[in-house]
């Protein structure tokens, strides 16, 4: 046996009067939320270098293998951190190649 009524009446007004409920239910969330929001502390996000040379480890030495934007999730575990200079140089003297995907020398504004 159900619990609902049984006629459409009744239902239609069911059906609004649950309506109107979770209308208040997702507004009083969007309160809270907003309050807790509010409450919560708000830390900067770490900024990262600029540029970073990824290193691969042969042999267990490492060998410079290339340069990425310092928020690029490809440059290897190994890195060191690089200033825009030295990026620079690195990728136009250093025979050190730039990601394919996050292209630093675009970046640095270096040509291929």
């Amino acid at each position: 046996m159900s619990e609902l009524p049984p006629d459409l009446p009744r239902l239609r007004t069911l059906g609004h009067w649950l309506v109107l409920s979770l209308d208040r239910v997702r507004e009083r969330i969007a309160e809270v939320e907003t309050r807790e929001a509010a409450l919560r502390p708000v830390r900067p996000r770490p900024e990262g270098p600029g540029w970073v040379l990824s290193f691969l480890l042969e042999g267990g030495r490492p060998i410079a293998d290339s340069i990425h934007i310092g928020d690029c999730r490809l440059a290897a575990r190994h890195r060191r951190p690089l200033s825009r200079d030295e990026a620079r140089r690195a990728l136009t003297n250093g025979g050190i190649r730039a990601c394919d995907i996050c292209r630093p020398d675009s970046a640095l504004g270096i040509l291929d």
